[in-house]
């Protein structure tokens, strides 16, 4: 085997599975990014429209490009693995993402992307951890040590941090509300693969996408018909950029999640997206929203370490086979 000058005795070569690893783990990294850019481009159109429009667009689209996906793949397993029978009310997974979206329209509004953010992936954090220490939603039943309820406490004490760098007088009141987004993301999360361990990824994804068009195109004309209609009077103004990145990115992220993210380990992918989704959040508030305290960026990290501090203990308690 051809080794580079550098490889030697003390720095082995890589092989290709070594370099597949970090690829994934990059990507990891890059889809938590995309997710913050997703959020705030979906609150970007509904301030221009309304928030339901935002949502009507961007399922409309995820529909749209999964549906072309499952076309051009159709002689794929991968895209079109064969798929087995699910019960009935695996099919409205998509409802989930209605309350998430609209959960993160308002407090990316309220306090901005970063404290959004960093609210979002501790209540993902958080449902985790309730998830295997109750075993919810089929997910099996976890010991859970006192070690990893100081890592919540570090995360929530980094978010109660960023606060006062908030300009609304209902700060907290957003954090919440981001906090419920998280939860909701991560029971979406436990529906959805069951969905896709019997239809397939992309199948699930555009069966979601579906569901959650359906059930905001039925609330938003029959409990607000007029200001829907004005936002679609007012939708052709907006640039197409605008009107289509957030659905063209959740595909992306939806792709990546279901392909790539699976093939490391989940402590370190489930890290790896939340490093991405606070820090993107970081910068886009500094260009988007000229939003940036140094309490802010310490909160961030406060939270992080938290995260990154649960992880650890996690895999401290698990066979060195399984790390």
């Amino acid at each position: 085997m051809f080794c580079a000058p550098a490889c030697n005795k003390w720095l082995p070569c890589p092989t290709i599975a070594d370099m597949k690893n970090s690829l994934c783990m990059i990507a990891s990294f890059l889809t938590g990014a995309v997710i913050s850019l997703m959020v705030v481009a979906n609150t970007r159109l509904g301030s221009a429209t309304t928030n339901e429009v935002s949502m009507i667009v961007n399922q409309a689209i995820g529909v749209v490009l999964t549906t072309v996906i499952l076309i051009a793949g159709h002689k794929s397993t991968l895209i079109n693995p064969p798929r087995r029978p699910s019960r009935w009310y695996m099919y409205f997974g998509g409802l989930f993402g209605v309350v998430v979206m609209i959960c993160n329209f308002y407090s990316v509004l309220g306090v901005g992307a970063t404290m959004a953010m960093a609210a979002a992936v501790f209540g993902q954090s958080l449902m985790g951890l309730l998830m295997d220490l109750f075993g919810l939603f089929g997910m099996q039943k976890r010991k859970t040590g006192g070690k990893k309820w100081i890592s919540v406490a570090v995360s929530f004490a980094g978010i109660l941090m960023m606060v006062p760098a908030s300009e609304s007088p209902a700060g907290l009141a957003y954090i919440l509300l981001g906090i419920l987004a998280g939860i909701v993301t991560m029971i979406q999360l436990s529906y959805n693969s069951s969905f896709a361990r019997a239809k397939g990824a992309v199948y699930s994804a555009r069966q979601n996408a579906f569901s959650g068009l359906l059930g905001t195109v039925i609330y938003s004309f029959l409990l607000m018909p007029d200001a829907t209609c004005a936002g679609f009077a007012r939708l052709p103004e907006v640039p197409l950029m605008t009107a289509a990145l957030g659905g063209v990115l959740a595909i992306v992220v939806v792709c990546s999640t279901n392909l790539i993210i699976p093939k490391i380990p989940a402590l370190y992918s489930s890290l790896l997206l939340s490093t991405g989704q606070i820090l993107a959040s970081i910068v886009l508030d500094a260009v988007m929203y000229d939003i940036f305290s140094p309490m802010l960026l310490a909160g961030a990290i406060v939270m992080l370490a938290g995260i990154a501090l649960s992880f650890l203990f996690e895999r401290s308690q698990r066979p060195a086979a399984d790390r």
